[in-house]
């Protein structure tokens, strides 16, 4: 009965809008200030404050919704969720609940895992709608003391609430999906998307049933904050609860977190006694209209010119380099690997057409930089921050044309990375160059090159 079950996974994803000032107040968003050092008193909660709303929030949202593929709605409002937490000092959060600034949507994402792949996998998800509200504070708890303290830095700055249909099967799917969040998050510079900082966080509903049959109890694992965090809950919960319903327990419905130590999940409160929230509407704020065409007002927000502002999307992308008859497989490792960016720009600066050399460029970025990140436990990303992709173009030109051999270049390319600056690998451009490595035995032109930087460096 066990292959019987099948999971039904939605994600809720809270992105923290890349703003310098607060929702609703003029108090900072920089991270790592010192406790309750950005906090206005409206933040604090003192009666007779009042919010006033942050537009370039606003336009970061519809400008995220665009990205998605959302419908914008051009009427919204704010509402106001009660519930009562030390670092929630107002005793509500406000939202948007009954009419979110956009509904509906897809994204879609590429599932690829060096070594654990062979071929990238792609896959779509529909999308429920996203919203805008504030975030709470945070509580510090000191087991030591025996004491909770509370940092309300973070309460009042910009949330946006990505929230999915039910779409995911698996803790894969949904941390593969929440990595193509954060990368076109980073692509529209509407939030940094540094799950460490607490900028992205996730909480997931998870439950189990018989396919053909209703839908079984979900529990919510919440405040996940990595993605290696968001696949080992998921994957943990799932089994979790397909071994409770094979023993005939019923599954209980719970908030849990995730013991990041013991990597499964725990129960933090019972869901069931919080569903009142107490929605009601937000009485001192009114609603967000937006413009369809060019605003006429600079105190307006316009759809159309929110979405002229857009760079290219990363569905976009896709479909340019299997138009440079890249394959799917090679292209979703570009796009899952960050390294597409890196190979439409050395297709830029060649003079070559792109549809007659991007294998070529696709090989050369793999075995130079893919394979090197791996053999120097570095990121991709980190590893092309040490060069300039002109000389990367230079590198492959000189291999392109014969006058360097491959297996040199790597060698090459190796040595150099590990001087950690871009300097370095200008040189290694002229010792290629110098040495004319051409049908040179590798170790020969491994020395020849050790000798040239030594005395260039």
């Amino acid at each position: 009965m066990r292959q019987t079950l099948a999971a039904v996974i939605g994600l809720e994803i809270h992105a923290q809008i890349n703003s310098k000032s607060k929702l609703f107040s003029g108090a900072s968003t920089e991270y790592g200030s010192s406790p309750n050092s950005c906090v206005s008193y409206f933040d604090a909660a003192l009666p007779g404050t009042l919010p006033v709303l942050n537009k370039y929030c606003v336009k970061a949202v519809v400008k995220t919704a665009l990205a998605f593929g959302c419908h914008v709605n051009k009427v919204s409002t704010f509402d106001r969720k009660h519930y009562f937490y030390a670092d929630m000092p107002a005793g509500y959060q406000i939202t948007q609940y009954r009419k979110p600034i956009a509904v509906g949507g897809e994204i879609d994402y590429i599932i690829y895992v060096r070594g654990r792949h062979k071929k990238a996998l792609f896959h779509k998800a529909r999308l429920h709608q996203i919203q805008l509200e504030q975030d709470s504070g945070k509580s510090l708890h000191d087991a030591v003391n025996n004491r909770s303290l509370v940092d309300l830095n973070r309460a009042g700055i910009g949330l946006m609430e990505i929230v999915t249909k039910p779409d995911f099967t698996n803790g894969e799917q949904a941390a593969a999906f929440v990595r193509e969040v954060q990368q076109t998050l980073r692509l529209i510079n509407t939030c940094t998307g540094k799950m460490e900082q607490g900028a992205l966080r996730v909480d997931a509903n998870v439950s189990v049933h018989i396919p053909g049959e209703p839908y079984g109890v979900r529990t919510e694992v919440k405040n996940l904050n990595s993605l290696k965090a968001v696949q080992q809950a998921i994957d943990y919960e799932v089994e979790r609860q397909k071994n409770l319903v094979l023993n005939g327990v019923k599954v209980e419905n719970e908030t849990m977190s995730f013991d990041t130590t013991n990597r499964c999940t725990v129960p933090m409160r019972d869901k069931e006694r919080l569903q009142d929230y107490r929605f009601m509407a937000e009485p001192n704020l009114p609603p967000i209209v937006l413009q369809e065409g060019h605003s006429t007002s600079p105190h307006m927000l316009s759809i159309e010119e929110i979405r002229a502002q857009l760079p290219e999307l990363r569905p976009l992308t896709v479909q340019r380099l299997l138009g440079y008859g890249l394959s799917a497989e090679h292209v979703g490792i570009l796009m899952e690997l960050g390294l597409h960016s890196t190979l439409i720009e050395m297709l830029s600066l060649s003079s070559s057409e792109p549809e007659t050399v991007s294998k070529s460029m696709y090989g050369f970025l793999y075995d130079n930089v893919l394979k090197l990140a791996g053999d120097l436990k570095i990121t991709e990303e980190d590893l092309l921050r040490k060069v300039l992709v002109k000389d990367l173009v230079e590198l492959w030109s000189a291999v392109f044309s014969g006058q360097i051999t491959l297996l040199s270049s790597r060698a090459a390319f190796k040595k150099c990375c590990k001087k950690r600056d871009k300097k370095s690998f200008s040189l290694l451009l002229n010792a290629v160059m110098t040495l004319s490595y051409n049908r040179i035995e590798p170790s020969d032109a491994i020395r020849g090159l050790q000798s040239y930087l030594h005395s260039v460096m």
